[in-house]
């Protein structure tokens, strides 16, 4: 069946295809409810028994705002017995108030005044109530926590188990599409998303939802009317909150969009940063780049006055609604009495708890959100049924194995770029036990037919056999066991060299693996390291040369005893000598087997049994060394290719430099684009070095170094140390020092905020206390006065609110915007060689201007404030509570360390559980890493199996901990959540006592416990505002390491030395020079070459000889690593780097223009000085483009667009040449100045380019040899070296390198 779909015609594909778009559009996200799949009927257990915990904790709030009610009652009654008691004419007889002479004392309204309240027997009794509500809370709490949280370990677990499996059972094809990097990060970063939202976040989401409920039905129960009223108001609370959301979204929009102009400015600099710096534009760029962050600012100080108008409305409501909810309750005590004092207050609490916990419950959603999204993909790749199944059994397994194979009409593409016939109608046949030579240019389809025989890929029509069967209905282990392979960059698995030939045969004995190493010639190498077999390889064979990894390689495909053996340019890494020795091996182990090999070096094919040329996916000739030379077909050229060099070094070359070029294609196969391009060069610079006629000038300058792959995986961890450190604060604050004045209203405004919360506890306290006045119309009056009071701190707290946010809005803006400037302008200040480490990429530098600014705006401004409010919140507290009762304060302030504790252990739980995750993921990351980076080499070895085991083996550890951390997450947060009711039980009971024995107010009691309560959460604020804070001193700290480092070249005016009659004449002397970022490859070897003020000198030679990076040297973007570049005699490492670059002009073989006018551009030439219109249309003249500007629209006021794509090559040439021109220099570089342009158009540039040589020192880098025969120095380089030089007269007498170059025409490059 499977086949069949397979041969169905596209078409009906098609359709399938678009049906399941369909659906997708539809179901963005998983489900929610789908997230837990994996769940056994345990873990579906342990969640209900948690979920139910939940429910019973989050109950327990509101049960405690009864006892609350209770209590005030009962405090209320006793204050009026001792108000009523203090006449000495009455006595308290019988539980109610009697005169002394026995009749029964009755208020105005014929009531009796109950009394006897036993106040600490009360006391008592609640403060049981509370440790009794504490301890079911620390209880469930913990239950709740333990069982999702181990649930959600144990599907984790699952899902990565089977999401790893399955990974490894997809076919080649699918990794063509899915890069590794993206599968890993999906294995680490996804699956936690997952992990997140289907564990504590769900119950303690269910836990807030009860809190809700429960807290309206405490309300209700309490009191309707109330209740009603206190709901009325809500949703103007909900109403801002909403809107403060989508204004903050709106202005953050527009701050980020204005903030990408210059963003896209920093980033055009950074991208031409060798244009800048050649013209000395870095001030100006500078200055450009402020000018773009004004507009930024703007936003950003709008943004914070919005979100602190935002806020005052918010508190200014909340107070509002206070006074209202006090005012009508009181009349409901007073007038009605339809509540008692406590009941109000119960149902105001609880109203307002319940919205509170739907506020905080919302933030549980995006956790479930991210979840989903995340799930989506992971799920889909579960779901997915693998093409070619590598664990399935089915298929046939053959019992003798001739080795036959045949390709019938095979038509092939990579399913990543199924654009691309890669084989087109494929037939061949390859016999038992002969060697085979696959032929052909690159990308003409010989690694394909390979990866075929190895069912990598399935053809898209047509068929593969083996020994007359379709591979298709062979079992695919067992076919794979039949094959060896020897890859051109083999892969070694980070382990010993003989667990590395191991893989390829399991239980293999050690004997065979001696004899395997002998037979690849790898015996001797392995018996002189240290130690021996059990060498350890390093992450990717990374300790081994390429010789003796090929070696490794070519025993591990021998330990198999393969039937059919491919070499896939076995040879191709190795040096003359251990090639012959490898291919003397790979002589003797092919005898008798069916080998198919591919080479470059045609040293490796002369002898094979057939050789069968391939072109564009077809094999179009087959037969021996001698016949295929004769018909003067694909391999014929080849061949004439390879000997033109006359020397074995340039027949290297040549062999290396295509398959430096099949290595590009390989990756240019995963689907990269930017690949393509690189090949395309590469493509160029073969085909022309096959005309190879300066055969020195190549040996060796195509190598590919060995050890290149080692250099990206060291960076990270030089990354990770970077941000240990953190910076002083101090010294952040230096940089905002201007804006004392606003930082100093906003900690204004912060202050009075701060004290608005000891204020409310005094001022509900009052409330409570006015319950106790015998005389109704004072009780009114007092009342009436403390809701006027609530109005008068709404809307102080406005004020307040308002002025704090946008003071250290105002002051964080201007101090980001300070700090983009001087980032932006330390980096224009490095040397060149800093730009070209990966990390500091423009990009890179780009996101760091704009995220590390603004993230250390964190660390002052709104930091100060949130400090400065919570200091003068805890502080007034204190003081209110320490004038009305010392003692109580003494009590609770035992309990503040542990609800402090509280806070901090919550905060600290969830970021150092999440960086021990980490840590214990990393060696499980490491065996997917290395598994998915080498999938093709374990599909060869049918490996796939064992390193699933090794994964699982690797989680163990990680699950463990998991459950582990269960338990004491449980325990801390149980702990914080019932800290609060026993203080509660403690410090009232302590209350009472006072009440009792001291006499002290009740209302005092309230006001006492409220005022530090209060405290408290300001502190537990305080302490969640810290994570901000640390991210914001590392940024700073990386910010800092910026601005403090000393650019290895001064560029600063001051510095080095000048001189007033500038000559221009330059000499090198020796110079040695290796970029920064490829240490290993040596571009100049001793550069000797002088030339005099007004001469001409002209450099030639191939592709990466050294020519450009001479120039680099001259302007001084790098300095030589040995010898001198002298200047007017004197060293350019002591002449003054802006004088210098001002007396050279540059025009380059891809000029950079920047995104202004042309007038603009042309005025980049000389940054120093304002240039007069005159100046640029003279510039324009000599350089042949003004009439072309006066034919356009605009004139020269017409933009260029971004990069200069609004103009063609030879304009950009042209515009880049006035540039130099306007400068007016001594030296004028010419760096291939007219390859890009059609003949025409070069005849015009080369004329301007002659008249503004005039007088001039110039150095041209030409490819054309017609545009240097006028110089009056030619240079022949060579690998850095100059080989020879003169006159072109001279040259050509010598009848040396150049005479070749000129007399054939060849394009040297």
């Amino acid at each position: 069946m499977r086949k069949l779909f397979k041969l169905t015609p596209s078409a009906d594909k098609k359709a399938v295809q678009d049906g399941e778009e369909k659906k997708e559009e539809n179901t963005l996200s998983v489900g929610y409810f789908q997230l837990f799949r994996f769940a056994t009927w345990k873990d579906t257990a342990m969640m209900v028994v948690g979920s139910l915990c939940a429910l019973v904790h989050g109950a327990a709030a509101p049960l405690m705002l009864l006892v609350y009610g209770m209590m005030t009652n009962t405090f209320v009654a006793y204050e009026l017995e001792v108000q009523e008691l203090k006449d000495p004419n009455k006595e308290c007889r019988n539980n109610s108030i009697h005169w002394l002479n026995g009749s029964i004392y009755e208020t105005p309204d014929n009531n009796t005044v109950y009394c006897g309240v036993n106040i600490e027997a009360q006391m008592t009794m609640f403060a049981y109530y509370y440790i009794g509500i504490g301890l079911g809370v620390l209880l469930v709490s913990y239950f709740q926590i333990v069982f999702w949280v181990s649930a959600a370990a144990r599907q984790t677990q699952r899902i990565r188990k089977t999401y790893f499996r399955k990974v490894m059972q997809m076919e080649i094809g699918w990794f063509d599409c899915n890069s590794v990097g993206e599968l890993n990060t999906r294995i680490s970063d996804d699956i936690n998303k997952i992990n997140n939202a289907i564990a504590d976040q769900v119950s303690i989401f269910i836990e807030r939802l009860s809190t809700f409920a429960f807290g309206f039905m405490v309300g209700f129960i309490g009191g309707w009317k109330l209740t009603l009223v206190v709901i009325a108001v809500s949703p103007l609370i909900g109403i801002a909150a909403g809107l403060m959301a989508t204004a903050v979204a709106r202005l953050t929009g527009r701050e980020l969009k204005a903030y990408a102009k210059a963003g896209a400015v920093a980033d055009e600099v950074l991208s031409a940063i060798r244009t800048v710096a050649a013209f000395g534009g870095e001030e100006k760029e500078v200055e450009r780049y402020d000018r773009n962050l004004v507009e930024a600012q703007n936003w950003g100080v709008k943004k914070g006055s919005i979100i602190g108008v935002f806020q005052g409305y918010l508190w200014c409501i909340i107070f509002l609604c206070y006074a209202l909810a006090f005012w009508y309750g009181s009349k409901l005590v007073i007038d009605t009495k339809e509540l008692t004092p406590g009941s109000l207050i119960q149902v105001f609490f609880g109203v307002l708890m319940a919205a509170m916990n739907l506020g905080q419950a919302s933030s549980c959603l995006e956790a479930f959100a991210s979840g989903r999204a995340a799930a989506k993909t992971i799920f889909e790749t579960i779901d997915r049924e693998p093409e070619i199944n590598c664990f399935s059994e089915e298929g046939f397994k053959l019992d003798k194995v001739n080795g036959d194979i045949e390709f019938h009409n095979v038509t092939f593409f990579y399913p990543s770029r199924p654009e691309v016939k890669i084989l087109d109608n494929l037939s061949i046949q390859i016999k038992a036990g002969e060697t085979t030579a696959f032929v052909g240019p690159s990308g003409s389809g010989k690694s394909s037919t390979v990866q075929l025989i190895q069912r990598f890929y399935d053809p898209k029509e047509g068929t593969v056999t083996l020994d007359g069967h379709d591979i298709r209905s062979l079992n695919i282990q067992w076919l794979r066991s039949l094959i060896g392979i020897v890859e051109q960059e083999p892969v070694l698995f980070a382990t010993t060299i003989a667990e590395n030939i191991r893989y390829s045969r399991p239980g293999v004995s050690m004997e065979d693996i001696m004899q395997a190493a002998k037979e690849a010639n790898a015996y001797n190498f392995i018996m002189t390291l240290p130690q021996k077999f059990d060498t350890l390889v390093g992450e990717g064979g990374g300790q081994m040369s390429g010789g003796q990894k090929q070696r490794i390689a070519i025993a591990r495909a021998l330990v198999r005893n393969p039937k059919i053996l491919l070499l896939d340019m076995a040879t191709s890494a190795l040096d003359n000598e251990s090639e012959a020795v490898v291919q003397e091996a790979l002589d003797n182990v092919r005898a008798g087997r069916t080998t198919i090999s591919i080479a470059h070096r045609l040293s490796t094919i002369r002898n094979a049994d057939v050789i069968v040329g391939f072109e564009h996916g077809q094999a179009v000739e087959r037969g021996k060394h001698k016949e295929l030379l004769e018909k003067q077909g694909v391999y014929f050229t080849l061949v004439t290719l390879q000997n033109q060099g006359s020397s074995s070094a340039a027949k290297d070359v040549i062999s290396e430099s295509e398959d430096d070029f099949d290595i590009k294609v390989e990756s240019f196969r995963r689907g990269s684009c930017r690949s393509s391009i690189r090949s395309s060069s590469r493509l160029r610079s073969l085909s022309k070095l096959s005309n190879d006629f300066v055969p020195d000038a190549l040996s060796g300058s195509l190598r590919i170094p060995s050890d290149v792959q080692l250099i990206p995986e060291d960076t990270p961890e030089e990354d990770a140390d970077e941000t240990e450190e953190t910076a002083p604060v101090l010294r952040i604050l230096k940089y905002n020092k201007p804006e004392w004045p606003y930082m100093l209203l906003g900690s204004l405004g912060a202050a009075v905020n701060g004290s608005v919360n000891p204020i409310y506890a005094i001022l509900f306290s009052q409330i409570l206390g006015t319950f106790a006045i015998r005389d109704l119309d004072e009780q009114r009056k007092q009342i009436n006065s403390i809701c006027v009071l609530f109005c008068i701190v709404a809307v102080i707290s406005f004020f307040s609110q308002f002025l704090q946010g946008y003071a250290f809005a105002k002051s964080g803006e201007l101090l980001t915007r300070r700090l983009r400037k001087v980032g932006f302008h330390a980096m224009l200040k490095q040397e060149i060689g800093w730009f070209d480490d990966p990390r500091n990429s423009p990009g890179a530098l780009t996101t760091r201007l704009a995220t590390d600014a603004s993230m250390i705006q964190g660390a002052t401004g709104s930091q100060i404030g949130m400090i400065v409010n919570s200091l003068t919140s805890i502080g007034a507290s204190f003081i209110i509570a320490f004038y009305f009762s010392w003692k109580l304060t003494l009590v609770i302030m035992c309990f503040l360390p542990l609800i402090g504790l509280s806070g901090v252990f919550q905060a600290k739980m969830l970021t150092g559980f999440a960086n021990e995750d980490k840590k214990a993921m990393e060696a499980a990351g490491r065996v997917s890493s290395e598994a998915l980076t080498n999938i093709r080499t374990i599909a060869g070895l049918a490996k796939e199996s064992s390193f699933v085991e090794t994964y699982e083996q690797k989680l163990e550890l990680p699950y463990r901990s998991a459950k582990k951390r269960a338990n004491i997450y449980g325990v801390c947060f149980g702990f914080a959540q019932c800290v609060i009711f026993m203080a509660y039980a403690a410090s009232f009971r302590y209350g009472g006592y006072l009440v009792r024995a001291e006499g002290l107010q009740y209302m005092l009691v309230f006001r006492v416990i409220s005022a530090i309560v209060i405290s408290g959460t300001a502190l537990g604020r305080a302490s969640s505002f810290t994570p901000d804070y640390a991210k914001a001193k590392t940024a700073a700290a990386q910010f800092f390491k910026l601005l403090d480092r000393i650019p290895k070249i001064n560029m600063s005016p001051s510095d080095g030395q000048k001189w007033e009659n500038f000559r221009g004449k330059i000499e090198f002397l020796n110079c040695k020079f290796t970029y920064p970022t490829r240490p290993d490859v040596q571009v100049l070897n001793g550069l000797l070459v002088s030339v005099k003020p007004g001469q001409t000198l002209a450099f030639v030679g191939s592709s990466g000889c050294g020519k450009s990076t001479s120039v680099q040297l001259l302007e001084r973007f790098y300095d030589p690593d040995e010898g001198q570049v002298l200047i007017d005699g004197r060293p350019s490492h002591a002449v003054s780097v802006p004088f210098l670059r001002s007396q050279i002009g540059i025009v380059s073989q891809e000029p950079v223009l920047f995104d202004c006018s042309i007038a603009e551009n042309i005025q980049y030439g000389d940054n120093t000085r304002k240039i007069s219109m005159e100046e640029v249309v003279e510039a324009a003249k000599k350089a042949n483009l003004h009439d072309f500007v006066m034919t356009l629209p605009d004139k020269y006021e017409t933009q260029v667009g971004a990069q200069g794509s609004q103009m063609s090559r030879g304009q950009k040439q042209r515009v880049a040449i006035a540039r130099a021109i306007v400068r007016n220099p001594k030296i004028l570089l010419l760096d291939e100045a007219t390859s890009a342009l059609d003949t025409e158009s070069e005849q015009t540039v080369q004329s301007a380019l002659d008249e503004a040589r005039k007088g001039r020192t110039c150095i041209v880098i030409a490819h054309r040899l017609s545009t240097i025969q006028s110089a009056d120095i030619i240079a022949v380089m060579s690998q850095g070296v100059v080989i020879e030089q003169g006159t072109h007269k001279q040259l050509m007498a010598k009848r040396g390198a150049y005479y070749k170059l000129v007399t054939t025409g060849a394009p040297i490059s």
